[in-house]
């Protein structure tokens, strides 16, 4: 069964091989990273260990043995709420894997982080991260700009955390 872990320097070999293993499939539904993600991975994963450590933000890695399923991140955490982002592996797509992870990190998020309102953006056309965040208690709140999901429409999904 995997195991929703806080991202820890040890972590960083297996997400890479993640993101490379799933570079195309991701860039179907979201922009490219681009080559320099990938090239400069090393010296980004440290800049979010610092990120995570200066409490601005909280990295999750969902882990099979040590095989990365996914990524579930909480980001600009400020005043009670924050933005949600998540990954997961083609191969697990489909399961309701996203899905029970993202309930997972919705109740830590009030838990351990004491956030009352998480927000998350989907583009229009990705249809399956839209079913996620409505199975998971998201409801659209309005548009997104198109600068924030690679340039496509999108939605803004919210979930109060305290009902």
């Amino acid at each position: 069964m995997p195991d929703l872990m806080r991202l820890e320097a040890g972590h960083a070999a297996a997400v890479l091989a993640f993101e490379v293993a799933n570079r195309a499939y991701f860039a179907a539904a979201v922009s490219d990273r681009g080559d320099d993600y990938f090239e400069e991975f090393a010296e980004r994963h440290r800049g979010l260990l610092a990120e995570q450590d200066a409490g601005v933000c909280a990295f999750y890695v969902l882990l099979d043995d040590d095989v990365v399923l996914g990524r579930f991140n909480l980001f600009d955490i400020a005043d009670g709420t924050a933005v949600l982002g998540y990954r997961v592996a083609e191969q697990v797509t489909g399961r309701g894997v996203a899905t029970a992870t993202v309930r997972e990190l919705c109740r830590r998020a009030g838990a351990e982080y004491g956030l009352r309102t998480l927000r998350a953006a989907a583009a229009d056309d990705n249809v399956a991260s839209r079913k996620v965040l409505v199975k998971a208690g998201f409801v659209p709140v309005g548009p997104a700009d198109p600068g924030h999901l690679g340039g496509k429409p999108g939605t803004w999904f919210e979930r109060d955390l305290l009902v």
